[in-house]
């Protein structure tokens, strides 16, 4: 996943992870890139688009 500049970290593809691997840590999201399944629930769950799948 790509996180980029405009990201506010509100936590919202934190909270719809349906695996739970995401976590907002002080202006950075870390997520085990191993168990992510690439839904990309996340990233459309983002208000500001600032989510982007490799």
């Amino acid at each position: 996943m790509i996180v980029k500049d405009w990201c506010s970290y509100c936590g919202e593809c934190a909270g719809i992870c349906p695996k739970n691997i995401i976590e907002v840590k002080e202006y950075s999201l870390v997520f085990d890139e191993k168990e992510c399944s690439r839904c990309e629930i996340c990233v459309k769950a983002c208000p500001l688009n600032a989510l982007e799948m490799e």
